[in-house]
């Protein structure tokens, strides 16, 4: 007998609501109203957008990292006038905490859109809260790598990156120890082809302008250098436990491949579908079911060729530096990540140029050798946090020096 009941209505918590990842989440749920229910949004300083979305889906807490109570309520009661709602005053919690604090509530699915460090303690928070967390906070996975894994129980982080998704679909089709390798794809970003010498002239402008995706100004300029994979390789070792040498980055431009798992009898499965993060977000609200319609598929009918293409390691060193860090352990990863925050900033604001964000990340990793720190292995908390200051303030010396 077929099972027709319907799947239970999940409760949505999503961090990072007015970024790309959050406003895609909320276009999912509004398409499948009897699926998903948000129980709470945060967002870092985009007080109307958030207080709009508030109002659409009638959220009961709403957490800004900035500003005011009194603010957030103007703004929510605002917004409410404008759609001719009545009788809508949600919760609101601000500060640098608020997000922290949202993602402990009770929750089926905490969806972690927050871009960098700042996504660590909130990961930490739904993690020990027992809910399922859609992951597209790669950096809090990997600047907290074993805390992060200490406190996730099998199966409890979904991944919403495009590539480590797709690496988990792919997984479906094969035990664990049939696994040979993880390879993952990378779009080349705007600069594909370039050597070295011609990326020095390279303007924020044309760092931001990605060939496929749309996002936000700091994992753009990251997808530009390359930056992004190296993250995303040290993500598949810590989400999938393949060591690093059995991780290869692959360059495929039309990015209709996410990612492919290679087996141990010769076979490779590849999971494939449009340059878009529909998919992956739907996944993660999801899963393990898929969610009907998230996407549109392929076109097969349609005459198309695909591309790939080896890595140019010298014109883009990021991921081999992230594999050393990777491999590294321990603060690491932590130092590359806050290194690299610290330059793409310095990089908009015209103080370095293109290829000085990598070359600035490298110097910064380079001198941390020298720091006590960069022994520790077991791994606090308070040892991430420094870590993280001490890059950035390595960083900003390197830059200003």
């Amino acid at each position: 007998m077929t099972d027709t009941s319907a799947p239970t209505r999940r409760r949505i918590v999503l961090l990072g609501s007015t970024g790309s990842i959050g406003t895609q989440a909320i276009d999912l749920v509004e398409r499948n109203p009897d699926r998903f229910e948000v129980v709470g949004l945060s967002a870092g300083s985009n007080l109307e957008l958030v207080a709009r979305q508030a109002v659409a889906l009638r959220v009961p807490v709403v957490a800004l990292a900035s500003g005011t109570e009194q603010d957030v309520a103007r703004a929510i009661a605002s917004a409410a006038d404008a759609a001719g709602v009545t009788a809508y005053a949600p919760e609101v919690l601000v500060g640098p905490d608020a997000s922290t604090t949202l993602a402990a509530r009770d929750a089926d699915v905490v969806v972690n859109g927050i871009t960098g460090a700042i996504g660590l303690e909130p990961t930490l928070a739904a993690l020990r809260a027992g809910t399922t967390l859609a992951l597209a906070n790669k950096e809090s996975l990997i600047i907290g790598g074993p805390l992060v894994k200490a406190v996730a129980a099998p199966g409890q982080i979904v991944p919403v990156d495009s590539e480590h998704s797709a690496i988990a679909q792919c997984l479906r089709g094969g035990r664990a120890e049939e696994v040979r390798r993880l390879v993952v794809t990378a779009s080349g970003g705007p600069f594909r082809g370039r050597t070295r010498s011609e990326l020095a002239g390279v303007t924020p402008e044309q760092a931001l302008a990605h060939p496929n995706f749309a996002m936000g100004r700091v994992i753009t300029t990251n997808s530009a250098t390359l930056v992004n994979k190296g993250l995303e390789v040290i993500e598949a070792h810590l989400l999938f436990d393949i060591p690093f040498e059995r991780i290869d980055v692959v360059v495929h431009p039309q990015q209709m491949i996410h990612s492919m798992v290679e087996f141990v009898d010769g076979s490779t499965i590849a999971q494939a579908g449009p340059p878009r993060m529909l998919v992956p977000i739907a996944l993660g609200l999801s899963w393990p079911e898929r969610l009907a319609d998230a996407d549109v598929p392929c076109d097969w009918t349609k005459a198309q060729s695909w591309e790939f293409e080896p890595l140019d390691d010298d014109a883009f060193p990021a991921v081999a530096l992230a594999r050393r860090v990777g491999e590294a352990g321990g603060t690491w990863p932590a130092v590359y990540n806050a290194a690299n925050e610290v330059a793409v900033d310095a990089f908009h604001d015209g103080r370095i140029g293109f290829v000085d964000i990598v070359d600035t990340v490298a110097h910064v990793v380079d001198a941390y050798a020298a720091e006590p720190a960069s022994q520790v292995r077991d791994l606090t908390l308070g040892d991430v946090l420094a870590a993280d200051a001490w890059a950035r303030s390595a960083a900003e010396r390197a830059i200003s020096g």
